[in-house]
Order: structure tokens, then C-alpha cells, then sequence
């Protein structure tokens, strides 16, 4: 299976952490909030607008906004 990136992974859906494709800033942010790669995430939640979306990751629950989770690369394959 393709890489997709994290905004599109469904309610429920699982799926491993295959790469960062943000601004240094940001990665080191992301990074340090647990999603690096390799790592299992989890989409949980979705707010009733559909933004931001809640994600296990880490054993914590990270919003992150779509226009973010756009920028994390993952496969669901990789489990």
C-alpha cells in the first residue's frame, strides 16, 4: 500500500508513522508530541466541524489540525 497522510486516516482506523514532511520547526514539534517514525497512531475523535482530529499516539491524545496531520506521512499496511 501507498503512503497516505495522517488527515485521511478514518475514525478508528490505525496506522504506523512513515515520515515527516513539515518545516524543521514544526517537525521537531511534531517529533517531540510522539510522532515519529515507525510509531503506531490512532485516529479517535473528530470534532463536529471535522477540525481539528484527536490521535492516540504515544499513550496521549494529540488535536491536531488537518492542515497539519496533512504533513505526517503513514501506512496502514506497516502494523
Amino acid at each position: 500500500m501507498e503512503d497516505m497522510t495522517l488527515d485521511s486516516l478514518a475514525v478508528g482506523q490505525r496506522a504506523a508513522v512513515a515520515a515527516l514532511s513539515a518545516p524543521e520547526e514544526q517537525r521537531r514539534r511534531l517529533l517531540d508530541l510522539g510522532f515519529v517514525p515507525g510509531g503506531t497512531v490512532a485516529a479517535v475523535q473528530e470534532s463536529p466541524w471535522g477540525d481539528p482530529v484527536a490521535y492516540a499516539v504515544c499513550g496521549a491524545v494529540i488535536a491536531l489540525r488537518r492542515a497539519d496531520a496533512g504533513k505526517i506521512l503513514v501506512r496502514s499496511d506497516a502494523l
